[in-house]
């Protein structure tokens, strides 16, 4: 059988186990025994458990459980309703007003959570009542809001960049930086639009009810010193090389779990719900990750990537080229799996096209997360819609028309870094010429 064969055979088993409602991680181990049962005369008893014992112990892979930690143990206390107090005195005055409180609210505290669907979640509990009772129109209440969380894919600590890293045997330090700029790229681009169509039409956005001194407003300011106390130390020793990811993301739990107890909000029955829902997370996320390692090895011994690969470059297809079919793979595949099994499952076939036609691996990370971004409000698997849809009992298509312009959006960001990929490249650049 050819190379078209067997890629075309090995689809077919993945896709029927998905379709039959096998579990992702089951679904790998599943395809990767078929491929060296029927194409390879390996072990398959001896590879698997090389492959399991192998990438059991990844010291990388540590920070993952952390960060998750970190995020829940802040979605149970206060800090997130203090973060939201603080912000929306400041915005009073801004086209838009106080919608802008979805897009900094979600890009604030996606940089201690990691997580999307925490993200949307945490601050859609605060923001979707008090701006339906001030009277904003719900289309941009949910749209702003499902386009948001996707920052807590992008903005470090990313979880997604940590399973990106791992993956792909990437630097995660460097990922978390080069996330930085198109993050704030993204805030600026969410926060635009929401101006723009605040001046287009003005009579959509309720008037400023009452206006605070500024002596007032730096007094409501105050509540956000612990969460911008928390960014600083994770993301600052990050980038200032006092501490590796795992590190930081240790601090970062010890920080989150100090700042938590002192809002008077959280005790030992919110850390013990936050233990649990970070191990079922983490245990999942590691289940897939080691059925990711037995496919990649298993698709190593067919050599199909290999193959595949030279087959690309002896196309001499231009990046732009492969990207626009890659982007268009990448949104029909997020449509119906979430964005760690989109990036587990495809980083052993996709990486060596992407090397061949010469990709910078940190950039094209980065990419990667901003597509995946836009599954997140896709139907009909858009985690985001499902957790906007669970607070307010709204139809899917509904949350889906008022995400359809930050999905939009998040496709201007993909051309945007392509055409000027400095936007990611940048840091990472200045970090590596730093001196060790």
């Amino acid at each position: 059988m050819g190379e078209l064969g067997i890629a075309v055979a090995l689809l077919g088993v993945l896709l029927l186990l998905l379709g039959s409602g096998v579990w992702v991680a089951l679904s790998l181990f599943g395809v990767g025994l078929f491929a060296l049962t029927a194409f390879t005369n390996v072990k398959v008893g001896l590879n698997l458990a090389t492959v399991m014992y192998g990438h059991s112990h990844s010291y990388a892979l540590t920070a993952l459980p952390l960060f998750i930690l970190m995020g829940e143990i802040l979605v149970r206390s206060r800090l997130s309703q203090d973060m939201f107090r603080g912000l929306a005195p400041w915005l009073g005055r801004l086209p838009g007003r106080l919608l802008h409180v979805n897009v900094l609210g979600c890009g604030i505290f996606a940089a201690v959570s990691g997580s999307s669907a925490a993200t949307a979640a945490t601050i859609g509990k605060m923001s979707i009542p008090e701006l339906k009772q001030r009277g904003y129109p719900e289309s941009l209440i949910l749209g702003s809001l499902a386009g948001s969380a996707t920052l807590g894919l992008l903005i470090p600590p990313s979880i997604i960049l940590i399973v990106y890293g791992v993956a792909t045997e990437q630097s995660i330090a460097r990922l978390f930086i080069a996330g930085v700029l198109p993050g704030l790229m993204l805030v600026l681009i969410f926060s635009g639009y929401i101006a723009i169509r605040a001046l287009a039409n003005p009579g959509i956005i309720p008037a400023e009810e009452d206006r605070m001194s500024f002596r007032d407003k730096v007094k409501a300011s105050r509540s956000l010193i612990p969460v911008s106390l928390l960014i600083i130390c994770v993301i600052g020793s990050i980038y200032s090389g006092i501490a590796s990811p795992t590190d930081a993301a240790g601090v970062g739990v010890l920080l989150s779990v100090g700042l938590a107890a002192a809002t008077g909000s959280f005790g030992r029955k919110q850390f013990l719900e936050a233990l649990l829902s970070a191990a079922r997370t983490s245990c999942m996320i590691a289940f897939i990750l080691l059925g990711a390692a037995f496919l990649t090895s298993a698709m190593g011994f067919t050599g199909l990537p290999r193959n595949l690969a030279a087959w690309i470059a002896g196309m001499d297809l231009s990046p732009y080229v492969l990207l626009a079919a890659l982007t268009a793979f990448f949104i029909l595949l997020g449509m119906f799996l979430d964005g760690i099994s989109v990036v587990v499952l495809t980083t052993s076939i996709v990486m060596p096209m992407v090397l061949a036609v010469g990709i910078d691996p940190i950039w094209f990370g980065i990419y990667l997360v901003l597509v995946v971004e836009m599954s997140q409000i896709t139907p009909p698997v858009g985690f985001n819609l499902f957790v906007i849809q669970g607070m307010t009992g709204h139809n899917i298509v509904r949350i889906a028309s008022a995400a359809l312009p930050f999905f939009l959006l998040l496709l201007l960001a993909v051309l945007t870094i392509t055409v000027f990929p400095q936007i990611v490249t940048a840091l990472p650049d200045m970090m590596a010429r730093q001196p060790a």
